[in-house]
C-alpha cells in the first residue's frame, strides 16, 4: 500500500508542510474533530426524533425499519425561461460549435502533439468535423465523406495529431469557464452560497474485443460494454466524465471527478446507490465536500452513535443500532491523513487507491479506519435526510438533471447512440470527451441565446420571466455578457 501513498520517509519529514498544503492541519489532532462530530450527531438524533411524529412523509414499521417519501416539486419549479426560446428553430451543429469557438476560442486547445517545429495549424473545419465525427458516433472516415470542405487525409491528420484527451478536456474547460463567468446560469442554482453537483453512469456496448469492456447480460445480452461516468452541476454544466468498466462500482470514481476539475468547484455532491459507500462518506468529508447520495432502502441502513450514548433514548422513533469505532480512528489517524493528503495533493487518484484496498477491505486497518469515520458522517446525513424535505427534493432534482444529461448523450450520438465503435480505452475517452464538448457547446449556445432574448425584451417583461427568488436588477443579471452574442 505504501507505493500508492506519499512515501513514508517523505511523510515523516514533511508531514506538517504537507498537511498545510492539503488544508488538513485541523485534522492533525482527532480529539476536537471527534468531539465536534459527537455533539453534532447527538443534536441531530434529538432534532430528527423530535420532528418525527409531525413528519408526514416518515413511516416506521413495527420492526423499526422506516421509509421516507419525497413528493415531487410543484409545477412552479418548472423552467420559467423556457418559453423565451422559439418553439421550432433548427441550428446546424457546425454553426453551434463555430459560435462557441468565436465566444471562448475552444479550438485553440487543439495543439499538435509536437508543440515545437510545427508551423502549420489545422483548419477550423477539420477540427469541427473531427469533433462531430467522434462525438456523434459517425466515425472519422464517414465524416470526411459527408464533409464538403475537408478531405479524408486532412481530417485523419488532425484527429491523429491533435485530438488527445488532454486537449479535448482543455477545450471543454474553456467552454465551462465561459459559462461559469456568465451570471445567467446561476439563476438555476438553489443556493448561491453552495453549488450542488451529481454524477451517474451510462452503459454502452462495445464493438469487437476490448480489454476494458466487461460482460453484463442485463445491459448487453451476449455482448460486452463499458460505462461512461458523467458529472453535472445544477446549472447543467457537464464538468467531467470518464470511462470505466461496466463491472466496476461507480463509488470508486466519485472522488476522481470531484478532485479533477479546476473550473467547477462542488460543495455538495449527489449520486445514486451505486456511487455510495461508507468509505466515500468519510473521504468526501475529509476532502471538504458534502456527500448527499440517494440510497435505495435508506431505512435499512445501520445508524451509529458514540459509545456513551450507544443506546439512545427509548422514546426515539429512529434509533442507533451500533456504536462508533472511534478508537480505530484515533489509532490510525496518521495513516488516514496520509491517504487524504495523497488524494488532495493529486499524488495519486482515489480510484487507484480503492482498487488496491478493496480486495483486503476486511483486513486492512486503513480501510476500516476510513469506513469507521464514514459511518459517523453517514449517520449524520441520514438523520438530516429524514428531517429535511427540501434536501431530499434537491437531491432528486439534481439526479434527474444528470439522467437528462445521459439522454442528451444519446441524442447527440446520432451515429451509434448506444455503443462505442472504438475498442481501446483511450479512444473511447476521446470520443466521449468530444460528445461532452458538443453537449457543453449546445448548452453554452442556449445560454447565449437566452441572454440575447432577455436583452431584446423590455426590462419588466424580462424580470417577470425570471424565477421569483432570482429577480434582481436587469443589468446585474446580464452582467458583462449582455453583448456576448
Amino acid at each position: 500500500m505504501d507505493a500508492y501513498l506519499i512515501a513514508p520517509e517523505r511523510w515523516k519529514q514533511e508531514k506538517t508542510h504537507l498537511l498545510e498544503r492539503a488544508g488538513l492541519a485541523e485534522f492533525a489532532d482527532p480529539e476536537p474533530v471527534l468531539a465536534t462530530l459527537n455533539e453534532a450527531l447527538a443534536k441531530q438524533y434529538q432534532c430528527t426524533n423530535a420532528n418525527a411524529k409531525a413528519n408526514p412523509y416518515l413511516k416506521v414499521r413495527a420492526d423499526g425499519v422506516f421509509h421516507v417519501a419525497t413528493p415531487a416539486l410543484v409545477a412552479s419549479e418548472a423552467d420559467a425561461l423556457g418559453d423565451l426560446f422559439p418553439e421550432r428553430h433548427d441550428v446546424p451543429l457546425a454553426q453551434v460549435l463555430e459560435t462557441i469557438n468565436n465566444h471562448c476560442a475552444m479550438l485553440s486547445a487543439f495543439e499538435h502533439w509536437r508543440q515545437t517545429h510545427i508551423r502549420q495549424t489545422a483548419s477550423n473545419p477539420a477540427l469541427l468535423a473531427g469533433i462531430m465525427g467522434l462525438g456523434c458516433g459517425i466515425g472519422v472516415r464517414k465524416m470526411a465523406r459527408i464533409s464538403s470542405r475537408v478531405t479524408e487525409s486532412e481530417l485523419e491528420h488532425a484527429v491523429n495529431r491533435r485530438f488527445s484527451i488532454e486537449n479535448i478536456r482543455a477545450a471543454n474547460d474553456a467552454v465551462l469557464k465561459a459559462m461559469d463567468d456568465m451570471e445567467l446560469p446561476n439563476l438555476y442554482r438553489r443556493d448561491h452560497e453552495q453549488l450542488h453537483t451529481a454524477s451517474d453512469g451510462q452503459k454502452f456496448e462495445v464493438r469487437g474485443e476490448s480489454l476494458r469492456a466487461s460482460r453484463s447480460f442485463k445491459y448487453f445480452g451476449q455482448g460486452q460494454g463499458v460505462s461512461a461516468y458523467t458529472f453535472a452541476d445544477e446549472r447543467n454544466l457537464l464538468w467531467h466524465s470518464l470511462m470505466i468498466s461496466a463491472a466496476d462500482r461507480e463509488s470508486a470514481y466519485v472522488i476522481d471527478g470531484l478532485m479533477h476539475n479546476d473550473v467547477v468547484k462542488s460543495d455538495i455532491h449527489s449520486t445514486d446507490s451505486h456511487g455510495y459507500t461508507e468509505a466515500v462518506f468519510g473521504l468526501t468529508d475529509l476532502l471538504s465536500f458534502s456527500f448527499a447520495p440517494r440510497i435505495k432502502g435508506i431505512g435499512k441502513q445501520t445508524l451509529y452513535i458514540f459509545r456513551p450514548k450507544a443506546r439512545g433514548d427509548e422514546s426515539w422513533t429512529i434509533k442507533p443500532e451500533k456504536a462508533v469505532n472511534d478508537a480505530t480512528v484515533r489509532e490510525n489517524r496518521d495513516s488516514l491523513l496520509r491517504l487524504v493528503a495523497t488524494i488532495k495533493l493529486k499524488e495519486n487518484t482515489a480510484s487507484d487507491i480503492f482498487r488496491r484496498l478493496n480486495p483486503y477491505s476486511r483486513q486492512h486497518a486503513l480501510y476500516q479506519t476510513l469506513k469507521a469515520f464514514g459511518q459517523i458522517i453517514k449517520s449524520l446525513f441520514i438523520l438530516r435526510y429524514v428531517d429535511d424535505l427540501e434536501l431530499r427534493q434537491a437531491i432528486g432534482k439534481q439526479l434527474n438533471k444528470v439522467e437528462l444529461a445521459n439522454r442528451f448523450t444519446r441524442a447527440v450520438a446520432v451515429g451509434s447512440p448506444r455503443e462505442f465503435i472504438q475498442a481501446e480505452k483511450e479512444e473511447q475517452e476521446i470520443a466521449e470527451a468530444c460528445n461532452r464538448l458538443i453537449k457543453n457547446s449546445i448548452i453554452c449556445r442556449n445560454y447565449l441565446c437566452l441572454a440575447r432574448q432577455i436583452e431584446k425584451a423590455p426590462d419588466a417583461e424580462a424580470r417577470d420571466k425570471l424565477p421569483e427568488h432570482h429577480r434582481r436588477p436587469f443589468a446585474d443579471v446580464m452582467g458583462a455578457h449582455q453583448h456576448a452574442w
